[in-house]
């Protein structure tokens, strides 16, 4: 063997690992609020991408409110299945200043409308056909979220799936709001 498939195998097994270690920790569905990861930089990435209906929306456009910004995709079964926890959190929030806000990652707008349309998805949904929010978000996983206060500041990072719905869960949202 060269040294060069060496080396080949050997980033194939390092990003398979990679894969797997990031597999498992998605698939860890838990409400423990230590799974969600303090924020440390001082502003938020940029967000500038069109919803559904060819908008154009941007974070600042939410200022103010609470947002729940959530990077997904349609053939993500995680992402698909914590969209019911996420309509929870936002019925236990009702009439107060929260948003649920996803990003779609990287699907054509024609699929993602189908999909919102026979799942009733009632989320505002953007489009991000070039994935570039989800490279200045730093997100490797799906699903990943994010919790942004009213002043724009990111508070935390949650890495994978979690129940939204969860009271251990709503009490560290509730913590964000004015």
């Amino acid at each position: 063997m060269t040294g060069g498939s060496r080396r080949a195998r050997l980033s194939i097994l390092t990003l398979g690992g990679i894969l797997s270690a990031s597999m498992a920790l998605a698939g860890s569905v838990g409400a423990d609020s230590t799974r969600f990861i303090p924020w440390n930089d001082a502003t938020a990435p940029p967000l500038a991408l069109k919803d559904l209906t060819g908008s154009p929306q941007t974070l600042a456009d939410y200022r103010g409110r609470l947002v729940l910004l959530n990077f997904w995709a349609t053939w993500c079964e995680p992402c698909r299945d914590e969209m019911a926890s996420m309509q929870k959190l936002r019925e236990r929030l009702s009439g107060r200043p929260f948003v649920v806000l996803l990003v779609n990652y990287g699907e054509a707008r024609a699929r993602v409308a189908d999909f919102v349309k026979r799942e009733a998805i009632g989320f505002p949904i953007l489009l991000d056909p070039n994935q570039d929010a989800p490279r200045a978000w730093r997100v490797r996983v799906l699903p990943s979220s994010f919790l942004i206060a009213p002043d724009g500041r990111v508070r935390y990072s949650v890495i994978g799936e979690i129940d939204w719905g969860h009271d251990d869960v709503v009490d560290v949202v509730q913590g964000l709001l004015p």
